[in-house]
């Protein structure tokens, strides 16, 4: 039986922009402000994609349970590009510019994260981290792009 209404009609599309500044460089956790947004639009189920619009920071989803995790982390990317003065051909903008840009060409500028009941369907120890690649930090704009219903 049919209810007269097409596949679509409980379907919504928005976006929004998050603008988060970390305290430091390297990752921080971004997790609850992203809850807190998908919470306050009492979105159902569908995918929410979320897009750094930046070249010299970048979007994870890591353990959130052991900071050591970060850490070892951080100073493995640190150690695939590091901070050399002459090493790197760019160095107008600084000398963490070059490498702050080749981490984030290694890591993402996307996430796609499932949504249900206005809640991201994250495993037990999964956090969204803004990972920050300059030391001299700024805000962040991250859109936040929901679909579904």
């Amino acid at each position: 039986m049919s209810d007269g209404k097409s596949p679509t009609a409980n379907r919504i599309t928005m976006q929004d922009c998050l603008v988060v500044t970390a305290s430091c460089q390297g990752l921080e956790d971004i997790t609850a402000k992203i809850n807190g947004w998908a919470r306050s639009k009492r979105l159902g189920q569908g995918l929410l994609t979320l897009f750094i619009r930046h070249t010299s920071a970048s979007l994870l989803m890591q353990e959130n349970w052991d900071s050591d995790v970060l850490r070892d982390l951080e100073d493995h990317f640190d150690s695939q590009a590091p901070e050399v003065a002459g090493r790197y051909r760019h160095s107008s903008e600084g000398p963490d510019d070059m490498p702050a840009h080749i981490k984030s060409a290694l890591t993402q500028t996307h996430l796609v994260v499932p949504v249900s009941e206005g809640r991201l369907l994250l495993g037990r120890y999964q956090g969204i981290f803004l990972f920050e690649h300059r030391r001299r930090t700024r805000p962040r704009e991250i859109i936040l792009h929901f679909d579904g219903n």
